[in-house]
C-alpha cells in the first residue's frame, strides 16, 4: 500500500493541517464489517465539520468522504468521492471554510510571554 494513500488518516489529518485547517482526531476503531474507517473533525471552534472516510477498497467506494455540519454549509448527506486530498480541499474552500492558520501541529496557539 503507498505511503502518501488519502484513506489513511495520518495522511490525510497532516495534508489538512499543512493547509492551515484545525483538525481533531475523533475516532478511528469501528466494527470489521463497518464500512467508515475513521472520522475527524474540522475547525471545531467555528464550523464543526465532520469528514468521515468510507472505505470498501472498491470503487465507487474507495476514497468516499462524507461532509456534515448538520446543513450550515454543506448540504445533508454531501459526499466527496476522490482519490486525491486536493479535490477535499477545493470543495471545504468552495463552501468557506475558513483556514484559522495555527501556528503548531496539535492546533492550540502558542501564547506569547509578557514580561
Amino acid at each position: 500500500m503507498a505511503k502518501n494513500n488519502i484513506t489513511t488518516q495520518g495522511y490525510f489529518v497532516k495534508r489538512m493541517r499543512d493547509s492551515g485547517f484545525y483538525v481533531v482526531k475523533l475516532f478511528d476503531r469501528y466494527e470489521e464489517d463497518d464500512n467508515r474507517k475513521w472520522t475527524i473533525l474540522l475547525n471545531p471552534k467555528k464550523e464543526c465539520i465532520y469528514i468521515t472516510c468510507i472505505d470498501t477498497g472498491e470503487w465507487p467506494y474507495k476514497g468516499l468522504y462524507e461532509i456534515y455540519d448538520a446543513g450550515r454549509l454543506f448540504p445533508r448527506g454531501f459526499q466527496v468521492n476522490t482519490e486525491s486530498i486536493d479535490v477535499v480541499i477545493k470543495h471545504l474552500l468552495e463552501f468557506n471554510v475558513t483556514q484559522p492558520e495555527l501556528n503548531n501541529k496539535d492546533g492550540r496557539e502558542k501564547k506569547k510571554r509578557t514580561f
